[in-house]
């Protein structure tokens, strides 16, 4: 990913699941809650969410 589409990414990121892990038409990965897809800014991503200290962990990143 080239810099100006990492510096969108990332911001689109803080917009959306870093505020609201669970909604941005993310869905539940194999029944799991806390394992989710979601589309930000042209990218699919992977992600756990961790709801004691809410932390969002991309673990996989697929750009189109």
């Amino acid at each position: 990913m080239d810099p100006a589409g990492r510096a969108l990414f990332d911001a689109a990121l803080a917009a959306t699941v870093a505020v609201d892990p669970y909604g941005h038409g993310s869905s539940a990965v194999s029944g799991e809650c806390d394992r989710r897809d979601a589309t930000v800014e042209g990218v699919i991503i992977r992600y756990y969410v961790g709801g004691s200290v809410l932390t969002v962990t991309v673990v996989r990143v697929v750009s189109l």
